[in-house]
């Protein structure tokens, strides 16, 4: 009798399992690249509002903590915060989506190879979400879709 009243229930349980599966495996692309693009936005804008707040304090540690090879400590720091400031807003608007996510991952390998080689843990995060948003795009809530339908090019996903 407990044989029967296990096998009764977990058939249930795997008809809703299989439903809420089905139920995930239709949630549209467009829905989970928007955090996509704003956590990754949220990153680097906020690195850039630190560098702001205090330049020379910036600068400074991109002389004596970062050394960054083969540029100039100064060079680097304007470098630094003038992608952490564009490719954001780009992000969040889905505009040269792509690109945007390109430039980061170079942007996260500097930091991860000569910067911080030890935070690879937080660097893998950031890589992971940028190379879904570079293989896939911004999706429809995006710029890059509006320039996409609007010169005939095929709609993204």
């Amino acid at each position: 009798m407990t044989t029967l009243a296990s096998a009764s229930t977990k058939r249930p349980v795997a008809t809703r399992i299989a439903r809420v599966l089905r139920w995930l495996d239709g949630v549209p692309y467009t829905i989970l690249a928007v955090p996509l693009r704003l956590a990754v936005a949220t990153v680097f804008w906020n690195s850039a509002m630190t560098k702001l707040a205090n330049w020379n304090a910036a600068v400074e540690l991109f002389a004596e903590e970062y050394k960054v090879p083969l540029l100039p400590p100064e060079l680097a720091a304007y470098m630094a915060v003038s992608i952490e400031l564009t490719m954001p807003v780009l992000l969040v608007l889905g505009l040269a989506t792509r690109a945007a996510s390109l430039v980061l991952l170079g942007m996260t390998a500097v930091i991860e190879v000569f910067v911080y080689p030890l935070a690879w843990p937080t660097h893998i995060q950031w890589v992971a979400m940028l190379l879904i948003l570079l293989c896939r795009g911004p999706g429809k809530l995006s710029l890059d879709h509006l320039v996409r339908m609007r010169f005939g090019a095929s709609a993204e996903r």
